[in-house]
């Protein structure tokens, strides 16, 4: 089964070359033109299949009007987990939803936060850990269709890298203890200015490979599961917001005084 699955993969990386290269072209003659993510989005169809995991993707970033690779890439998503629905959350809809939802000590962390991803990593965490559901970063894509690898009985299913786990892929049900010790972690990183190793390690994959340690997790190898960057880059993603990538956040400013 792997052998094929990393087929997929390939023909899919070939077709997110093709979205950039044509995508390069499309903004040159339409530098100003943007697709709108939808908030909410209902399943494009029906299915019987009960799974603990919710059925909801979850994503976030700095705005919901993007460039065209961004938005093929969220239509690739949403054809490939047809039976999901789909809800994006913004700057401000993270800030409602943790204000609304959040124990006090989890507020106060988010909001020292002055880095949008950072913030992202520990809403991301909380989400899931609340809700449940699956989380994918917006330049990530499925490389099979979700219900095909989310298990009726999975409460949960991680993503292994060549080197850790990461957090740009989550899937999870509610009231998840590594994940609720992934935020406990993290909001003793934010109140302790753990800031020395910058977001990766202050709210990151970092923080969420301690929390599980030793556990055994049910876990996916990325290449037959998950991707990044397929269908768009950093110049696409941040188009409106050039050095807005955490990786140009500088570490002493990550948290507010």
């Amino acid at each position: 089964m792997t052998a094929p699955v990393i087929l997929i993969n390939r023909l899919i990386k070939l077709l997110g070359a093709l979205v950039k290269g044509l995508s390069y072209i499309f903004h040159f003659f339409f530098p100003k033109t943007r697709f709108t993510i939808p908030k909410y989005s209902k399943p494009l169809m029906s299915s019987s299949q009960q799974t603990k995991i919710p059925k909801i993707i979850w994503q976030t970033n700095y705005s919901n009007k993007v460039a065209l690779p961004i938005y093929v890439n969220y239509l690739f998503n949403r054809i490939m987990s047809p039976d999901f629905e789909y809800r994006y959350m913004g700057h401000e809809d993270r800030d409602e939803f943790i204000n609304t939802y959040a124990p006090k000590n989890v507020q106060d962390a988010f909001h020292k936060l002055t880095d949008g991803a950072a913030q992202a990593d520990l809403w991301r965490i909380f989400v899931l850990n609340y809700y449940g559901g699956v989380y994918m970063d917006f330049d990530a894509h499925a490389i099979l269709p979700l219900s095909k690898m989310i298990k009726e009985d999975d409460t949960e299913l991680f993503l292994l890298n060549k080197q850790h786990f990461t957090n740009y892929f989550i899937a999870s049900a509610p009231n998840n203890p590594i994940l609720q010790k992934t935020v406990n972690l993290i909001v003793d990183n934010i109140e302790k200015r753990k800031i020395d190793g910058g977001v990766y390690q202050l709210t990151g994959p970092t923080v969420l490979n301690e929390a599980i340690g030793d556990t055994p997790v049910n876990h996916r190898y990325y290449r037959i599961t998950c991707n990044q960057g397929s269908f768009t880059n950093e110049h696409f993603q941040y188009i409106d917001k050039p050095r807005g990538k955490w990786t140009h956040a500088k570490k002493e400013d990550l948290i507010k005084d």
